[in-house]
């Protein structure tokens, strides 16, 4: 007789290695953590009869046969997800548009991606990647939502998060210390661009805009190079940089203020779910 494998084991089994343990995967798919043992325990000895996990002091691998069964079980689950959705929800198809300045593509949308597949899985994402500035012009008729920055204060739409804006400078180049004080900033209109420079001429200190770009990569590359000084919302201060403050000679910064914008025209359940998932993904 052919076994089959039930599929709460196998969503057991999948939260384990996301969450890596099982206490926090007993929270995941809300069971208790003898439970969620007690179904590993099956899984293993009565369904696959092998074991899925081995223990290095502390810390849990997954055994080669365990490895084989994760790809498996994503991909069971997936077309499970896609069946249900198909059948009970015909309207869960589609396609929705979203804008992003590429400070925070890599930062954040991965995961908000990856887990609104897991429940949408055949809605289709168009990501367009622009400035905040030009994607305030857009969000009339070509987006659907729009993730952008905003002051403190001057917030419209669903505020995603509030970071400090900071200086950062390359960990092993004091390029801070130079005068003038070269910067590397993003093209106007950009208000971290306009609170750094207006902060430096209150503090008299003098600095020359050395490097100017919309790219958030190209702004990290200099500045991990060792050729400028960037401000930068915490979040996107990568390895190998550093954050200044007035101990260094460099003048505090305001906040900055991440949000959402949604199209009045954007009314579908699609665009409901990718809003969802977006929010949860920047306050999580």
């Amino acid at each position: 007789m052919l076994h089959t494998i039930d599929h709460e084991l196998l969503r057991t089994f999948v939260a384990i290695v996301d969450h890596g343990g099982f206490t926090r995967a007993a929270q995941a798919v809300n069971r208790t953590q003898s439970a969620v043992s007690m179904q590993i325990k099956r899984l293993e000895e009565d369904v696959i009869q092998r074991p899925l996990f081995e223990r290095q002091g502390r810390q849990m691998h997954l055994t080669s046969e365990g490895t084989t069964l994760l790809g498996y079980a994503r991909r069971i689950l997936a077309l499970q997800g896609e069946a249900l959705n198909m059948l009970r929800e015909p309207d869960m198809v589609g396609r929705v548009r979203i804008g992003v300045p590429d400070d925070f593509v890599m930062r954040f949308l991965p995961g908000i991606l990856k887990s609104f597949s897991q429940t949408w899985p055949l809605v289709d994402v168009e990501v367009q990647c622009a400035p905040s500035s030009e994607l305030l012009g857009r969000q009339q008729g070509s987006l659907d939502l729009s993730i952008v920055t905003r002051e403190v204060g001057q917030e419209i739409g669903t505020i995603l998060r509030r970071e400090e804006t900071v200086w950062v400078v390359a960990e092993s180049h004091p390029v801070h210390r130079q005068s003038p004080l070269p910067l590397a900033l993003f093209e106007e209109p950009c208000f971290c661009r306009r609170h750094a420079c207006n902060a430096l001429t209150r503090a008299g200190r003098q600095y020359r805009i050395a490097y100017s770009s919309p790219s958030l990569a190209t702004l990290q590359a200099v500045v991990g190079a060792g050729l400028a000084v960037s401000a930068l919302m915490k979040s996107l201060v990568t390895p190998g940089m550093r954050t200044l403050d007035e101990s260094d000679g460099l003048p505090p910064l305001p906040d900055g203020s991440i949000v959402l914008l949604r199209s009045p025209e954007a009314t579908s359940p699609a665009v409901d779910g990718l809003a969802q998932h977006i929010v949860e993904g920047f306050r999580a």
